[in-house]
């Protein structure tokens, strides 16, 4: 049988902390764990599914006797924050008007979406929705990814692909990937695309190093511009025909030799 699992849930408690921090009697701890399911619902669609997408990748809670603490990891932190703080202090509003209890909202920055398997996943799913070849979306987000510094990225698509008939799956990996190893720092996301042929699914695993090493971005080779390639064919244009110059030159010189040549006979 399959011995896979997610590794998110692998190394929770072992090297990754959990995403809701609270403790809660039995009687409560139901109410708890629905009111979590709420806020992640709602924040997923007001943030992730609708315009504007603000890329909120996590939510983590974190309750108090008195309050409890929401924060978001968004790539657009101006988008969730809005205007003088509108749209958090909007959000905290209907998110206490959802589970009827106090809460303070906070917003982080991901510095780096290339390397959030979520929003990976999130943008190749907005892709494939506008009829982009899942071949070369899933190889540009490799590529994106192990440029911003990724030791490792596999992508997986299943479904439909390209409108066939019959559904099937497509890896595209770079680098390495120790799915059994607790001290790598693997980020893991599985997102579906509802495209008009049906839904497809993408799974994502960034491999970022061990825990606590840092992650240093790929140095891009600079390509030439067109000037400099244009440079380039005239000095070889120019090149050429100073060679093509010289070859009459040299045939000249040759009858000339030849005629004195016969003079002296």
């Amino acid at each position: 049988m399959g011995q896979k699992t997610s590794p998110i849930g692998f190394r929770t408690g072992i090297t990754l902390g959990w995403q809701s921090t609270w403790f809660a009697p039995k009687a409560n701890y139901g109410d708890f764990l629905v009111e979590d399911y709420k806020i992640r619902q709602y924040v997923n669609k007001k943030f992730n599914q609708q315009p504007p997408f603000a890329a909120v990748s996590r939510v983590e809670i974190a309750r108090t006797r008195n309050e409890v603490k929401v924060t978001l990891y968004t790539a657009r932190p101006g988008l969730v924050i809005g205007p003088r703080g509108a749209e958090v202090d909007k959000l905290r509003e209907e998110l206490e008007d959802l589970i009827d209890r106090k809460i303070n909202v906070n917003v982080i920055e991901i510095k780096e979406p290339s390397l959030d398997a979520r929003l990976v996943g999130e943008n190749i799913a907005a892709q494939l929705k506008k009829r982009a070849s899942y071949r070369r979306v899933t190889k540009m987000a490799c590529e994106q990814a192990m440029n911003a510094g990724a030791k490792g990225v596999k992508i997986m698509v299943s479904g439909r692909l390209g409108g066939a008939e019959i559904a099937r799956s497509e890896v595209q990996k770079l680098g390495s990937i120790p799915l059994q190893t607790l001290e790598a720092n693997v980020d893991y996301a599985i997102i579906a695309a509802r495209t008009t042929y049906g839904t497809i699914g993408i799974k994502v695993w960034i491999y970022k190093g061990k825990f606590g090493e840092e992650i240093v971005p790929v140095q891009r080779s600079e390509r030439r511009g067109r000037s400099e390639r244009g440079e380039g064919k005239s000095r070889r244009s120019r090149s050429g025909r100073s060679r093509s110059e010289r070859r009459p030159k040299a045939a000249g010189a040759e009858t000339t030799q030849v005629q004195e040549s016969t003079e002296n006979s």
